[in-house]
């Protein structure tokens, strides 16, 4: 597998999080995740987007973070939001995420981020088992749909090994 750092709206990134957007409408049955995201929020070292290929050349897997600091939103100071996360059904259960998701987490840390976040749904019952086995706890609410009542939110301090 080849993880490259990557544009949020290169092709490929833009491919799989329309992809990504069709699996939130079916499981949610709405429009997906409206989030608003700008690319340059991916762009180091306030964030990262990665995509990973397989043999192939083909992308298989996505995940991003991006920095937030103390808003109106109920982020904190030092957070980094974890978006994105994605893997294509064909390529799922060979530990693409827990491998994306390690490496944002070195990322983040190393340009000073001190907690990782994310919001899921409860309609994602792989992404919360993921998360929690990495060691991620429930917190207060943060984001976008921060008062929707299917929204999950998690934290994680980050820091070296």
């Amino acid at each position: 597998m080849d993880f490259r750092a990557t544009p949020f709206d290169h092709p490929n990134a833009v491919k799989l999080n329309d992809e990504v957007q069709l699996e939130y409408a079916e499981r949610y049955q709405d429009a997906g995740d409206v989030t608003p995201l700008d690319p340059a929020m991916f762009l180091p070292p306030r964030g990262l987007y990665l995509i990973a290929y397989d043999d192939r050349g083909r992308p298989v897997a996505t995940g991003g973070w991006r920095a937030q600091d103390v808003n109106p939103e109920g982020y904190s100071d030092g957070d980094a939001e974890l978006k994105r996360m994605y893997v294509v059904p064909e390529a799922r259960g060979l530990g693409l995420a827990r491998r994306i998701l390690a490496a944002l987490e070195d990322d983040a840390h190393a340009a000073g981020r001190t907690r990782m976040v994310l919001e899921t749904g409860v309609m994602q019952p792989e992404a919360i088992g993921l998360y929690t086995s990495a060691g991620y706890l429930p917190c207060t609410k943060f984001g976008h749909y921060r008062e929707y009542e299917n929204s999950r939110c998690f934290g994680k301090p980050l820091s070296r090994p």
